[in-house]
């Protein structure tokens, strides 16, 4: 994936004509940390994870980005993720920079105290790394609102009362209105602009999702709600399709009874792995990485991809999908509505005053619909594709920040000309 993330930077960066010293510059994270988490599990047997946060670039704004538990999770993962987030904050436009780690833990082989005690063992090791001015850390695969709260008392009882050292924590803990679904609503807010370009409308679209998680359950819910019809969805453990739409509310209680949604009834069974080629207007990954690669890109019959996820195209898929004149619209584009509830967040809790949630919505859609403009004038302007174009805002934002924070001297050594 860090390999994914560098091509598309270079992409971006050969259209700006940057020098090799400049791109080295943006490319280089800040810092880059790893821990070693022991601890005793239920039965007093020792376990043994590693945590990582790469904090990637802060010329905008503290450190921000989400805490993925994964057994995949490493140092390469997350720094790819650290540099998306850079662009990503950058593209919707909120004050950070970008951030990301993790444990190489899998939740679901853990009790909910071995849980909380690794996470605890994580922020006390973390601890004088982040803050509410320095890096805020967020939910991402396999973390919750849960976690968020834990990592907040955690960091609180070594700094005092800090609400604002993470968002995406419990409503009742200084979370915000309208955060869990933030992600998802973003992506509506993406497709909408999307097919608005086209001159098309969201009632009557086809979709199908891969990933009925958080932002792949709210994401297909609030699309049904405009009219969209949710044709098919595939997880982990299968896929369920309905030409006629599928009854979303039926399937999200069976999904968060189940786990999956394989085994609805609502629907006809197929194997997960078809979701990338299913026929339907607009295929929306949600899931993890590389989702779309260069051995299933062809299949894609859908006329527009939404990147739900992080990283779900292969550059080799991307290019694929550009031949074909399929649109992407670009993961830090089209998911950075969580991170722009996130900013929401911690500026409620560094005001200390609470948003009603139609403010909440109404800033999230001006925020997202500016920011697919933004992209789409870039990429008019550069005569190029949007994943280009968001990488081409992202790294004229960050650069312009970065500039002018130094000395002339170090200017022109970022332009490259000393």
């Amino acid at each position: 994936m860090l390999e994914a993330s560098r091509r598309y930077f270079h992409q971006a960066a050969d259209l700006l004509d940057l020098s090799p010293k400049v791109r080295e510059i943006l490319l280089t994270p800040v810092r880059v940390v790893k821990v070693e988490i022991v601890e005793e599990d239920d039965a007093g047997s020792l376990t043994h994870f590693r945590g990582y946060r790469v904090q990637h670039n802060n010329a905008r704004g503290p450190f921000k980005g989400g805490l993925r538990y994964h057994p995949s999770m490493d140092e390469d993962h997350a720094a790819a993720l650290a540099s998306l987030m850079t662009w990503k904050t950058a593209v919707i436009d909120v004050p950070y920079g970008g951030a990301k780690g993790g444990i190489d833990c899998d939740p679901r082989q853990m009790s909910r105290f071995e849980l909380e005690r690794v996470t605890r063992s994580f922020v006390e090791r973390l601890n004088d790394l982040i803050g509410p001015t320095v890096d805020i850390p967020a939910p991402d695969v396999n973390t919750n609102a849960d976690v968020m709260a834990w990592i907040m008392d955690e960091y609180s009882r070594h700094h005092g009362f800090s609400p604002g050292v993470v968002t995406g924590k419990p409503l009742h803990l200084f979370g915000s209105e309208g955060r869990e679904e933030a992600t998802g609503r973003g992506v509506t807010y993406a497709l909408d602009e999307a097919l608005r370009e086209q001159g098309r409308k969201l009632a009557g679209t086809s979709v199908a999702l891969q990933g009925f998680g958080n932002v792949g359950s709210h994401a297909a819910r609030l699309i049904a709600e405009r009219g969209g019809r949710i044709v098919a969805v595939a997880d982990h453990a299968g896929g369920v399709a309905n030409e006629a739409g599928l009854d979303l509310p039926a399937l999200r209680s069976w999904a968060g009874e189940r786990g999956s949604v394989a085994g609805f009834g609502g629907g006809d069974a197929f194997d997960g792995s078809e979701i990338i080629g299913w026929p339907a207007d607009v295929l929306i990954p949600a899931a993890l990485e590389d989702a779309i690669h260069g051995e299933n890109a062809d299949r894609v019959r859908a006329e527009i991809v939404v990147e739900a996820a992080n990283g779900p195209t292969t550059p080799e898929a991307d290019a694929i999908l550009r031949r074909k004149g399929v649109q992407v619209v670009p993961d830090i584009l089209a998911n950075a509505g969580g991170v722009c509830v996130s900013y929401f967040e911690w500026a409620q809790n560094i005001q200390q005053f609470r948003w009603e949630l139609e403010r909440v919505q109404a800033e999230l859609e001006k925020s997202m619909r500016r920011a697919c403009a933004s992209v789409r004038e870039v990429a008019k302007d550069r005569g190029c594709d949007l994943r280009t174009a968001a990488f081409v805002l992202g790294i004229q934002r960050v650069g312009r920040a970065a500039l002018s924070r130094r000395s002339v001297h170090e200017r022109i050594d970022l332009d490259g000309r000393r």
